[in-house]
C-alpha cells in the first residue's frame, strides 16, 4: 500500500512545484511589463518630464532630489499638483524651501518616492490581495497607505490626509510618475 501512495505524493509535489512556477512567471510578466513601459519611453526622465516651473519640481530642486530624479532609478514618483501645494497651511511650503529646512523638506519629498517601477496596476492588485488595502514603502522610510474609492486610487499619509490618483502611469526612461490631487506627509518625528 504504501508504494501507490508514492506515486500519488510525488504527482502532487509535481503539481504544487508548476503552480509556483506560473504565480512566479506571472509576478515576471507584471515586472517586464513595467520594465518595458519604462524602456519605450525613451531618455526623457522624470526629472525633465515635470513642469520646471511647478512646486513639485522647485521643491525637488530644493531638497537636492532633482539630480537624483534625473539619475538611473527606477523610481516611482508620487507628485501632487500646484493646487495641492497651494491647500497646505500659508507660508509652510515657502518655509520648506529655506536652506535651513531642507531635512524637513527632504523627509516630504523622499515621502512621495516608492522605489523601482510600481504602475498603478500593481497598486491596484495589490489593493486587491490586501482585501481592500495596501501598504507602500516609500524611500523615506515611511509607509502610504492604498485604498479604493469606486474606480480611483486614493492614497492615506501617516497623518491620515488623503491624495486620489488623477492621472497615473506616465512612464519615463527611470520610471513613473503618478499625479495626485494632495501633498503626502509622513507622520511626525518620533
Amino acid at each position: 500500500m504504501r508504494m501507490s501512495a508514492y506515486p500519488l505524493a510525488l504527482a502532487g509535489a509535481v503539481l504544487v512545484l508548476a503552480g509556483c512556477n506560473s504565480q512566479n512567471q506571472a509576478h515576471k510578466d507584471e515586472a517586464s511589463k513595467g520594465a518595458e513601459a519604462v524602456k519605450q519611453a525613451g531618455d526623457k526622465t522624470i526629472a525633465s518630464g515635470l513642469d520646471q516651473n511647478g512646486n513639485f519640481f522647485k521643491a525637488a530642486k530644493a531638497a537636492g532630489l532633482d539630480a537624483t530624479l534625473a539619475g538611473p532609478g527606477p523610481y516611482t514618483v508620487i507628485v501632487p499638483d500646484d493646487a495641492a501645494f497651494a491647500k497646505l497651511p500659508n507660508g509652510e511650503f515657502d518655509g520648506w524651501l529655506k536652506p535651513e529646512s531642507r531635512n524637513e523638506l527632504t523627509r516630504v519629498m523622499t515621502y512621495h518616492i516608492l522605489p523601482g517601477t510600481v504602475l498603478a496596476a500593481d497598486i491596484g492588485k495589490a489593493i486587491d490581495d490586501g482585501k481592500g488595502k495596501a501598504v507602500l514603502a516609500t524611500m523615506g522610510g515611511g509607509t502610504l497607505t492604498a485604498t479604493r474609492e469606486g474606480d480611483k486610487i486614493v492614497l492615506t499619509d501617516g497623518e491620515g490626509h488623503r491624495a486620489t490618483m488623477a492621472s497615473t502611469d506616465e512612464t519615463l526612461s527611470n520610471g513613473v510618475i503618478h499625479r495626485v490631487d494632495g501633498v503626502l506627509m509622513p507622520g511626525k518625528k518620533a
